[in-house]
């Protein structure tokens, strides 16, 4: 009796546990269901029009695709603050192309291109060179923007309608259209594929496997055979290449790319998403599911902020606030694990 009655906290601890953990890996999921009850509330039928839903979709579709990419190289051990000035970067080479060759295919091949090797260098100074993420994206972040404002005088070229204005179909198309319904933008399709596929690779394949292992433990990862340093250097790349798309996504969807103004914070948005979504900042552990409700948290919280005349200068502030408890909901997560 003695033996059961000292048994039954124990299982009782590891339900509250198991409990603490589902919560702790949904955190994005439930935070958006509250957001949607709440915008719902205050808002009613303007927020669930199909328009403002798709525009929640659409809005948040760049910086949702560049997410993917921070997901993994977060869950690796590493950050890259250097995505948003690589999309201006890529997205004027792209543009350059096109606009002198006439070829579109040609463009974006050459601006993914440029984006792997992009993510090559930032992994080989981050794998090899044992130089902290932080430090090498903050310098790349700078050399890439400051690189497309020498040579394009720090202005922007425009998509030339008149030789690749086909071009502008990829962002600007919507398929499924039928009577009241406004169809669904190109672009969420391509976030909500690339989720898929990124999601298969992270979880259905030993790269993916791979990634979880370097961020836990990089040691015991080379110690079992595993080579880290190419995992990372190969997670940077397939992240250059994310952001290409990304890239295209938007010089398709404005017609024209700057290199001031395009990709502006992307780098903070997407980290956003990510810690929202669940991936501790330490590595090792979160998901692209989680990500992609992060982000759609973030959106619904600018959309319901607008809808409600509120400044937009807030929005920066509410997505750094959130981001804090985030962070400290998974540190609270963490300390209560260590003591079962």
């Amino acid at each position: 009796m003695k033996n059961l009655l000292s048994k039954k906290p124990n299982s009782e601890n590891k339900q509250s546990k198991s409990f603490k953990q589902i919560f702790a890996e949904n955190s994005a999921f439930f935070a958006l269901l509250l957001l949607l009850v709440i915008a719902i509330v205050i808002e009613g039928t303007t927020f669930l029009n199909v328009n403002n839903i798709m525009n929640i979709f659409m809005n948040n579709s760049i910086v949702g695709i560049i997410s993917l990419g921070m997901t993994l190289i977060i869950i690796s051990g590493g950050i890259d603050l250097a995505v948003g000035t690589q999309l201006a970067a890529t997205g004027l080479i792209a543009v350059t192309v096109m606009n002198n060759t006439g070829n579109i295919f040609l463009g974006i091949i050459v601006a993914i291109l440029a984006g792997v090797a992009m993510g090559a260098v930032t992994g080989i100074l981050v794998a090899k060179f044992k130089i902290p993420a932080f430090i090498v994206t903050l310098g790349t972040m700078q050399i890439y923007r400051s690189v497309s404002q020498h040579f394009f005088n720090g202005g922007g070229i425009l998509v030339d309608r008149d030789n690749v204005g086909n071009f502008l179909d990829i962002s600007n198309t919507r398929i499924l259209e039928f009577g009241n319904f406004p169809g669904i933008p190109l672009p969420v399709i391509y976030w909500i594929v690339l989720c898929i596929i990124i999601h298969i690779v992270a979880t259905r394949t030993a790269f993916g496997r791979h990634i979880y292992a370097v961020g836990s433990n990089e040691r015991a990862t080379n110690l079992s055979g595993i080579n880290a340093q190419r995992v990372k250097i190969g997670v940077y790349m397939l992240s250059g290449a994310l952001v290409v798309l990304a890239a295209m996504v938007e010089a398709s969807r404005l017609g024209s790319m700057n290199s001031s103004a395009s990709g502006g914070a992307y780098e903070l948005q997407a980290i956003a998403a990510v810690v929202i979504g669940g991936t501790a900042m330490s590595g090792g552990k979160g998901s692209i599911s989680g990500t992609f409700f992060g982000m759609l948290t973030l959106g619904v919280i600018n959309n319901m902020m607008n809808l409600m005349g509120l400044p937009s200068f807030l929005v920066a502030a509410i997505q750094g606030a959130i981001i804090i408890l985030a962070v400290l909901l998974q540190r609270s997560v963490a300390a209560k694990e260590k003591q079962y």
